[in-house]
């Protein structure tokens, strides 16, 4: 039963707890938090009606003379006080949104880089270069001299470039010189080409502040400035220097589910976005004296786990087992088998506090930008990392000592193949002396495989968890549409036994020879959030091989965010609009249908050069 009076669920109505997901180890879970009386976000979802105005973003609280509500059914009969429009309003809200997911995804790249540059200046011990063949393929990518030069060297050199991604005030962020030429004579002809980051994120701000930008047009080149400045500037520094620190990931089998968990162990859960934090647990975990502590209380080991995108990182790079997604973060405390929840940054509930409680769990921040309340907070150094991660590994194994709840570990599991990387994938294609994705663009050519899908995201209580992700690819796979993941939408496909080679089964004739010929799965894992930048190097690649058109808008490839939540996924998915992909989102859309701002977004953003937006709930209405 529950420990905590104040998280018991109010007495009200309850849903068909089916109806909420469709991963098995959630759904046992849910039924036993009701049995406990404990409250998760399901239960708050169903129970807090969502405003009607403020999803479609027709209302505005930027300034005291309102908020100013308009009317979604007819947007256009009423202004603000001050005169605004619908298309001001909402143009000036999605610019906020993506502002804040640049900003997110921007802080995590900056981090990564002053890691880096740690390592580089001798200031930080506790990690080291691992690729140096990346680290000379990023340098060289952006014109620097790596022949016959120290690693650190060039490292060094790599981190003054970097930097520009961050503060430059004037010209082109380095990774432009990744774009194909064609997309970025569009860019340069729109003028949105992205400078630093934190030049894109405050400008945009400034721009939505009362009495600024009104024109939703205008509005929207600075959107996508900044948009830009996520995917192909803070997204893409996370990934390369998590890569040159860390490995770049090859293919590796890893479990994904709740069936992770035993019963038998000390689990330790890590879950949030830096993967340095995981890194560090790792060797933790591998400590023996750790290891021993554990056996003195009548463990039988110490059981790492990761959740969300830095778990992601790690079962990709590792193989280190994974719990589920962001919608299970709740839920798998209800087992009772977590006796440590560490958690950095980055989509993590606030309502996992209570539950933890509710089963004796602490929840551990490590981030200074990421503190809850009721929860303990172990500041995570670079400098000194273990001094958290032991920290915590020691607090688990004294609750394992003082267990004494019932333990329910749901028995599901899936293994699949993970840690398909831009570069494995370019290997995989063509090998160690023809890599290239000339094999991908010919069967793109031929007929066998109709083009590219990446469908990656978030999951959201207010679609089934997980469904649509998995029902719209087994529909893309079985239409010949190879599928690239990320995110929460990997996880949710890894549960549904869809990142084996085995699942060519359900693949369309084409797509299935292919796979069946390379021995690849039809859908592959290319690991967390910010690696959607992957999927952009990955489209570049397509372009340069030749054949399919000259710029990122030519490809037979789209994007799809199912069940979104964050705005960080509203960035990603203007980043992949502004280059040139169309982009379908679930759920629903922060904009009153067929106003003006509408209507540049979903159709002529399309006519400029770039890519579009579509929204589709139903995932076998996508085909249309």
């Amino acid at each position: 039963m529950a420990h905590n009076n104040e998280n018991k669920i109010p007495s009200r109505k309850k849903a068909n707890i089916e109806d909420w997901t469709s991963c098995k180890s959630t759904a046992q879970m849910l039924r036993k938090a009701r049995v406990d009386q404990v409250e998760t976000a399901f239960e708050r979802a169903a129970d807090m009606k969502a405003c009607p105005i403020g999803a479609k973003s027709a209302c505005c609280k930027h300034c005291a003379m309102g908020p100013c509500r308009l009317n979604s059914k007819d947007p256009y009969a009423k202004t603000g006080v001050c005169g605004a429009t619908i298309d001001t309003i909402q143009s000036r809200n999605f610019a906020r949104m993506v502002a804040t997911g640049t900003a997110a995804h921007s802080s995590h790249g900056r981090n990564m880089l002053n890691l880096l540059k740690g390592v580089v200046d001798g200031k930080i011990k506790g990690y080291a270069i691992k690729d140096t063949t990346k680290l000379n393929e990023v340098a060289q990518s952006l014109g620097i001299e790596t022949e016959d030069r120290e690693v650190h060297a060039i490292a060094r050199d790599l981190c003054s470039e970097l930097e520009k991604v961050f503060h430059m005030t004037e010209g082109e962020i380095p990774f432009v010189r990744k774009v194909p030429k064609k997309t970025l004579e569009v860019w340069r002809k729109l003028d949105i080409v992205p400078r630093g980051a934190m030049v894109e994120v405050v400008e945009l701000l400034q721009r939505t502040h009362a009495g600024m930008d009104q024109d939703y047009q205008n509005l929207t080149k600075q959107i996508n400035r900044t948009a830009l400045v996520d995917g192909w500037g803070g997204s893409m520094v996370a990934t390369e220097i998590s890569d040159i620190l860390f490995g770049t990931p090859s293919p590796v089998q890893g479990e994904v589910d709740m069936g992770c968990l035993k019963e038998d162990q000390v689990n330790i859960i890590v879950h949030g976005h830096e993967p340095y934090l995981l890194e560090s647990m790792v060797e933790a975990v591998n400590d023996p004296n750790l290891i021993e502590a554990a056996k003195e209380v009548g463990a039988a080991g110490i059981n790492l786990l990761g959740m969300c995108c830095s778990g992601l990182e790690m079962l990709s790079r590792h193989g280190i087992p994974h719990a589920g997604n962001f919608m299970s973060t709740e839920a798998v405390l209800v087992t009772g088998a977590v006796d440590a929840f560490g958690v950095d940054v980055q989509c993590i509930q606030q309502g996992l506090v209570k539950v933890g409680k509710c089963y004796g769990t602490k929840i551990f921040t490590t981030n200074p930008s990421c503190r809850i309340e009721g929860a303990e907070h172990i500041e995570f150094d670079e400098h000194n990392p273990r001094t958290c991660t032991d920290s915590i590994v020691k607090q688990a194994i004294d609750r394992f000592k003082n267990r004494n709840l019932e333990i329910e570990i749901p028995p599901n599991k899936s293994v699949g193949v993970h840690g398909f990387s831009h570069e494995y994938i370019n290997y995989m294609l063509g090998g160690s002396f023809r890599a290239s994705y000339a094999p991908l663009n010919d069967n793109i050519i031929n007929g066998r495989i109709r083009g590219v899908a990446g469908v990656v995201g978030c999951v959201n209580p207010r679609v089934k968890q997980d469904w649509v992700h998995i029902e719209l690819v087994k529909e893309l796979i079985k239409n010949d549409i190879l599928v690239l993941q990320t995110g929460c939408s990997q996880v949710a496909l890894a549960k549904a036994g869809l990142c084996t080679p085995e699942a060519a089964y359900y693949a369309g004739p084409g797509l299935r020879e292919v796979c069946e010929t390379v021995g690849m799965p039809p859908v592959l894992g290319l690991g967390a959030c910010v690696d959607n930048t992957r999927i952009l190097i990955a489209c570049a690649e397509m372009v340069k091989v030749g054949g399919l058109g000259d710029s990122i808008a030519d490809l037979p490839v789209a994007g799809a965010a199912p069940e979104w939540y964050s705005e960080k996924a509203i960035a990603i998915g203007q980043y992949f609009v502004a280059s040139g992909v169309y982009t379908v989102f679930g759920v629903t859309f922060p904009i009153v249908d067929e106003t003006k701002f509408h209507t540049l977004l979903f159709k002529e953003m399309e006519k400029q050069g770039l890519g579009k937006w579509g929204l589709q709930r139903i995932p076998m209405k996508w085909r249309d």
